[in-house]
């Protein structure tokens, strides 16, 4: 899949259908992880089906860009992403985390599930992992990219910023750190476990060219992904603001549900709730025109 032509419609009507299968996955399994996934939703729809190189039909196709999810446990919205860009068939979904699934709670590189590059879930080794890469594919000489997700409560890892500063000092261009800014984690609120701010100026004095975004704003994330070329050979994050839980206002914004599942019996009211808020970000959009 090459670079599609920008339409911000498409992308919102495709990450409205992610997020109510991420929905209806976790009620089936009855356990994992709800708010990080629906407030990643906006970035993987980005990412899979506007910005990143690859070939659903050929997932080793080795010219493919790599994702490595270092948040390993809002798996939901990779598998999720992956099913509906055509990786494996969306009934499998509601096999999350069931035992023999490829779909585990974490993503696992030997379950066979297509489209998934490493198996992950310990916090603070997905950007060594996708640093590694990047050094390869410049050693090779390949122009494929790597990028990175990582939540914010995971810049707590002291490896996380061994890797930061292994990537300027390599000048791995071709390596792009998108960061979860919800500001909030498993106890609360970032800034209260662990002080993260200022956040963009650490990632500046590590070496790295740094975005602040949006994470729900696609024409903002547009802007920012179709910069990458102009950065060199200098390492990207993305620091891309998000909102824990997105479009489920009930849960929004809501720590309690980082690592909670909805029940059979919440599941409708998730799901309307889910549609008022997609109503409601097209009535926007159409006012603005």
């Amino acid at each position: 899949m090459t670079q599609r032509i920008f339409n911000s419609a498409v992308l919102k009507e495709k990450a409205m259908q992610i997020r109510r299968d991420i929905l209806r996955s976790l009620v089936a399994a009855g356990s994992g992880h709800t708010g990080g996934s629906l407030g990643m939703a906006d970035v993987f729809t980005m990412l899979y089906f506007h910005v990143m190189n690859h070939r659903p039909e050929m997932p080793d196709w080795p010219d493919r860009d790599r994702l490595i999810l270092s948040a390993g446990h809002i798996a939901p919205v990779l598998y999720t992403t992956l099913a509906h860009a055509g990786y494996f068939p969306l009934d499998e979904l509601l096999t999350l985390r069931k035992a023999g699934s490829r779909l585990q709670g974490h993503p696992s590189r030997g379950s066979g599930l297509p489209g998934l590059e490493v198996s992950s879930g310990s916090l603070g080794q997905g950007l060594s992992v996708a640093t590694g890469l990047a050094l390869a594919a410049r050693i090779d000489g390949k122009t494929w990219r790597v990028y990175c997700i990582l939540g914010d409560g995971e810049l707590q890892e002291g490896s996380v910023w061994e890797a930061a500063m292994s990537a300027a000092h390599h000048r791995l261009g071709r390596l792009i750190a998108i960061i979860d800014r919800n500001r909030l984690q498993i106890d609360g609120n970032t800034e209260h476990v662990m002080r993260l701010e200022p956040l963009a100026e650490k990632w500046q004095a590590f070496g790295w060219k740094v975005y602040t975004v949006n994470g729900h704003d696609f024409s903002a994330m547009n802007q920012v992904f179709s910069q990458l070329d102009d950065c060199g050979d200098v390492p990207v994050v993305i620091i891309a603001n998000t909102l824990m839980g997105k479009g489920v206002g009930m849960i929004e914004n809501d720590y309690r549900w980082h690592g909670k599942a909805p029940g059979a019996g919440e599941l409708p009211h998730f799901l309307e709730s889910l549609e008022k808020s997609y109503a409601q970000v097209n009535q926007s959009t159409h006012e603005n025109e």
